[in-house]
């Protein structure tokens, strides 16, 4: 999107009000999030320390990314380079949500066999799984992760963004048309994917994904005065636009693998809790990062005209500054005046606080899993936990 260079352009007193702000809302590094699963358990004399979630499914992840860099290849030259912008190694993004998926693939397999005894390396996870099973599990998270970047080719284009990843985005580099065809042309793909697993409900569920994208997209570009300052609507577009996706993509997981009804929701609470945790903090990471550490312009969703939670919070303080809010952004004075209200207010704070409570609620939703022995299902388990806690203090 295109922004000015961070806070540069700021009058002293917004840049010195939100700073102020910034800096009474920094997350303490020794504060550690706090569930069950972080605990101490009876009779251990350590504490557990956190695993790299990301680490532990790097094999299966360098596999997806092979993958996903040939199903996304063209006749059409101009149309495969798009395709593949955002699949070449140096700009495939976190894969955050493959990671989770294969993560939750492991931690709902309770039935592993027993590990070969000769004398081998270390097996990763994923290695002692039915490979039907797991391949299916891991076509779900190609899926996922096409829908995503085909969202983010979309969204690009709807914002005149100008870099992404890093990188210039794809519609600054090969103008919208090829932008949307690409984005277009990755659904395709992704539902040529998905109707191999031939699996209605699976389906069903990731096709609704695309709807929710897209409904929330409009919700964002078509809001009334009212709607702008309603953390309620906040809530539900900010769950259609991105927790919608990770959540029914983990429901997809636990039914291909089998699971009650039960359980496959509990995976999808999962989801859609760390995704919305996983938002708040983007939101709040809009106003304190930079563009270098964001990979794309700060201050972005307020410049157009985007209210997210650290302002509707903001607002709740200072019921003054709705007046703003509804007289929109096109003046950079409002922005300004904005600035300097969240910067005099406990927004970021709450929205961080909001963040906690969802991934809290995601935690509890692991823990509520049947019960396992098996060392492997208990480490995904545990990376989850731990994806839940750097969600909530990260800084890019």
């Amino acid at each position: 999107m295109i922004y000015s260079r961070g806070f540069s352009r700021l009058p002293r007193n917004s840049f010195n009000g939100l700073c102020r702000c910034l800096l009474s809302n920094r997350p303490d590094p020794h504060q550690f999030f706090v569930s069950k699963a972080f605990s101490q358990s009876p009779g251990d004399s350590t504490q557990r320390e956190p695993q790299d979630p990301f680490l532990l499914v790097s094999d299966e992840l360098s596999l997806i990314a092979d993958r996903l860099r040939a199903m996304v290849v063209a006749k059409v030259p101009k149309l495969a380079s798009a395709a593949e912008y955002f699949f070449k190694m140096g700009v495939e993004g976190k894969r955050f949500r493959p990671t989770v998926l294969l993560l939750m693939s492991t931690a709902l397999n309770v039935s592993i066999p027993e590990p070969p005894t000769r004398s081998e390396s270390p097996m990763r996870l994923g290695d002692a799984f039915p490979t039907e099973l797991r391949a299916r599990q891991q076509c779900i998270a190609e899926v996922t992760e096409m829908i995503h970047v085909a969202s983010l080719l979309h969204d690009d284009v709807l914002d005149d963004a100008d870099t992404r990843r890093g990188v210039g985005s794809l519609n600054s580099v090969m103008g919208n048309k090829l932008a949307v065809l690409a984005g277009d042309f990755l659904l395709s793909r992704a539902c040529v994917a998905l109707a191999s697993l031939r699996n209605t409900e699976v389906v069903s569920l990731l096709s609704t994904v695309v709807e929710h994208l897209v409904t929330g997209e409009t919700m964002q570009m078509t809001t009334a005065a009212d709607q702008r300052c309603s953390m309620e609507y906040y809530i539900e577009k900010t769950y259609y636009k991105t927790a919608s996706l990770i959540s029914n993509s983990c429901k997809a997981i636990a039914i291909l693998a089998g699971h009650t009804t039960e359980v496959a929701m509990m995976a999808y609470e999962y989801g859609k809790n760390l995704g919305l945790a996983f938002q708040l903090i983007d939101d709040v990471l809009d106003f304190t990062g930079t563009s270098a550490s964001l990979g794309k312009g700060s201050i972005s969703d307020i410049r157009h005209g985007i209210i997210t939670a650290p302002i509707l919070f903001a607002m709740e303080e200072f019921p003054q500054l709705r007046a703003v809010v509804e007289q929109g952004f096109d003046n950079p004075a409002n922005i300004e005046i904005a600035l300097d209200y969240l910067g005099k207010s406990n927004g970021i704070q709450r929205t961080r606080e909001l963040a906690r409570k969802h991934a809290n609620l995601a935690a509890e939703a692991i823990e509520s899993l049947p019960e396992s022995e098996d060392e492997d299902v208990r480490r995904s388990r545990r990376a989850l936990l731990d994806l839940t806690h750097l969600v909530i203090t990260r800084t890019k």
